[in-house]
């Protein structure tokens, strides 16, 4: 009888398991489908991935930025382009797609898209092409750089002051667009002590790679030619005047 009972125990223990793990996938499924929840790639696995035969790698940003550059074999559907919903019915719906932008905003959104229109393999670029010129990955480039800095001379520009804060963004970056008038701000007062400094990531994709600049807009700070701060992303005036008299009294 004891026996019995310990049998019949680890059945029901099993079965518990067996249901609890379909739900979880379940769960899994839904939030993928809802896009509540994003997956993404490794850079390395979307770099191997996306190179596989009939894969469709899908460049989500505007068609000045793609002529700018973009990852070998992608095609361009800018989701607020008027071509868009006619772009997106020329894909293969039972083929992986490869989606990017500059970070994850359009590409997130286009991806959840397609996954709505039934689309079964939808996979994100994590960190948008910004992470994968600044992890050293390739890219193709269509159009004529502006003049790339050597690492000899960005060195002499960050040791050219005191405080040097560099900012390293695009103009095809809206995030970067938004830091432009906190810098502007920060210029024309008479008390501000650093010198700013900014580089066009995308005419120095090496330099990026070099100093592993992997998200746009990232500020740097160089104090006697040494960083002494970073920060990925948006930063408000309080921030980096905060930061910036406190480098100056240490």
């Amino acid at each position: 009888m004891k026996n019995i009972k310990q049998l019949l125990l680890i059945a029901l223990i099993s079965v518990s398991g067996m249901a609890v793990k379909a739900q979880q996938i379940n769960a899994n499924e839904a939030a993928a489908a809802s896009g509540t929840k994003e997956s993404f790639l490794t850079l390395a696995d979307f770099e191997v991935k996306s190179k596989v035969t009939g894969a469709q790698v899908v460049d989500a940003r505007t068609a000045e930025e793609f002529s700018q550059n973009h990852l070998k074999g992608a095609i361009n559907i800018d989701p607020a382009s008027t071509g868009y919903a006619k772009a997106v019915d020329a894909l293969v719906k039972d083929k992986p797609v490869f989606v990017y932008s500059i970070a994850n905003g359009r590409s997130v959104s286009v991806a959840k898209e397609l996954r709505a229109k039934g689309f079964k393999e939808v996979h994100v670029l994590p960190g948008g092409i910004a992470n994968w010129i600044g992890s050293g990955y390739p890219i193709v480039s269509t159009t004529k750089k502006g003049l790339a800095l050597s690492s000899a001379q960005f060195k002499t520009l960050s040791e050219s002051s005191e405080l040097v804060l560099v900012d390293f963004g695009s103009k095809f970056c809206g995030a970067c667009k938004k830091l432009i008038p906190v810098l502007d701000s920060l210029e024309k007062q008479q008390g501000f002590k650093a010198k700013v400094i900014r580089i066009e990531a995308y005419d120095n994709t090496l330099l990026l790679k070099e100093l592993k600049v992997s998200q746009l807009p990232t500020l740097v700070l160089y104090q006697g030619g040494k960083q002494v701060w970073r920060k990925a992303g948006l930063s408000s005036t309080a921030e980096i005047e905060k930061i910036i008299n406190t480098k100056r009294h240490e």
